[in-house]
């Protein structure tokens, strides 16, 4: 028994038009709650130097961490809490329904209820913190 080969557009052409425009839609809705890190970014209307200011580092850094494969959480949790957001994490399984990662809180977040800053301090932060001295906005 040979099997044959269809074209998607083959198969779309069959399609009634409001049949058509309902999958294009859903296509639309789908492709656009996958963004890479640097789409977020611009979603949210922030150059890359403007988001290395609101971390606390380099331009270049920004570019680098939108370009990663493979990074730390943290790292992460910061990137999208300057762009505006929460990151949560989901696990999903075959024979179940997702799990929301609970356990995955920072220390600060644990202590003392509060989320942390989503970056490290400077070095002169650390100090004016240290010294209590008054840190800039």
């Amino acid at each position: 028994m040979k099997k044959s080969s269809v074209l998607l557009k083959e198969i779309l052409a069959r399609f009634s038009p409001e049949s058509r425009a309902r999958v294009d839609a859903r296509a639309a809705e789908l492709i656009a709650t996958e963004l890479s890190l640097a789409e977020l970014r611009k979603a949210q209307k922030l150059t890359q130097q403007k988001l290395a200011k609101l971390l606390g580092i380099k331009q270049e850094s920004v570019s680098s961490i939108e370009t990663r494969a493979d990074m730390l959480l943290s790292t992460l949790r910061g990137y999208v809490k300057a762009v505006g957001g929460d990151l949560t994490l989901k696990v999903s399984f075959p024979d179940r329904p997702s799990v929301e990662l609970t356990t995955l809180k920072t220390f600060e977040e644990k202590s003392t209820g509060r989320k942390s800053a989503g970056r490290r301090r400077t070095k002169s932060e650390s100090r004016k913190a240290k010294t209590g001295e008054r840190l800039s906005a």
